[in-house]
């Protein structure tokens, strides 16, 4: 017999994971279209009615973003310039409907390399806060995602918050996706980009790439070639191919490999000049 079980209390969910594996149901938006018509064999653990694990706060140095947070409050939220890129990509996933149900934490767990949510985390510096009924545990979200729909979550575990550091909340940022259409459309490559602009020069620099290796990818070796650049138009020049490297793309029925890449430095130009508020223009070979 399958069970359900809707508790009332992070304590409570935590305290039946402990005990048995359960397959945690949040927004809902992933776990039903993979389900499709096949009848649950797993038991379930709704944690909808914790509230606890629903919106934005402060606290120690952080920005707490609660599991349960929904892609539309994240649009919603008053946030500085740099969750602009986290605010666009809130609006690429999937149509409004599921933006309200699907929650931010739902996303890094289903752990597509297609998220649309992992790159603008990860220029952010995010952290996932992972809790049983025994620990607490905080993981780097490059170390939280493993690879093609895995993470480091242990069956008695679920997350419970997204950690921003404040000193990752500087400067602007932007986030370009590339899909076969304009809107309800799973990535073909997509960026984040963050920069920091002192006296008008580049003071940091961070951008991540999805959709083109099995986990979005930060790009270290671009992001030290933008540091202490003009942030005038003249940055671009700065994306070389050389840089991509560290990515890894597949071919498959939404592009090959060799046009990932390509589009990949393309988005990442465009990411950035939309940072710093100016039109995208064509790269140099």
């Amino acid at each position: 017999m399958i069970r359900y079980a809707k508790p009332a209390s992070v304590t409570e969910a935590l305290s039946l994971l402990g005990a048995a594996p359960w397959r945690i149901l949040a927004g809902g938006t992933d776990v039903y279209p993979v389900q499709g018509t096949r009848p649950f064999r797993d038991d379930v653990l709704d944690i909808n009615g914790l509230a606890e694990l629903r919106g934005m706060s402060q606290a120690d140095g952080h920005l707490r973003i609660g599991a349960r947070t929904t892609w539309s409050d994240i649009v919603r939220a008053d946030l500085p310039p740099a969750f602009n890129a986290l605010k666009l990509a809130a609006r690429e996933v999937g149509s409004v409907q599921i933006q309200t149900a699907g929650t931010v934490a739902g996303n890094l767990c289903n752990a597509s390399p297609a998220a649309d949510g992992v790159p603008p985390l990860l220029v952010l510096d995010a952290s996932v806060e992972v809790r049983s009924a025994t620990a607490t545990r905080v993981l780097p979200l490059s170390a939280f995602i493993l690879g093609n729909r895995r993470t480091a979550l242990a069956p008695d575990e679920m997350v419970t918050a997204i950690l921003v550091p404040n000193a990752a909340t500087q400067g602007r940022s932007s986030f370009v996706k590339l899909g076969a259409r304009r809107y309800l459309v799973i990535s073909i490559a997509m960026t984040a980009a963050r920069l920091v602009v002192k006296d008008g020069l580049v003071s940091q620099a961070a951008i991540a790439v999805g959709a083109c290796s099995a986990v979005a990818q930060r790009l270290p070796g671009l992001e030290a070639a933008l540091v202490g650049r003009p942030a005038d138009a003249t940055l671009v020049e700065a994306v070389r191919p050389a840089h991509f490297d560290v990515l890894s793309p597949i071919d498959d029925v939404r592009g090959s490999s060799g046009y990932r890449v390509a589009a990949a430095r393309e988005i990442v130009a465009r990411a950035i000049l939309s940072v710093l508020g100016l039109p995208a223009r064509e790269l140099a070979a």
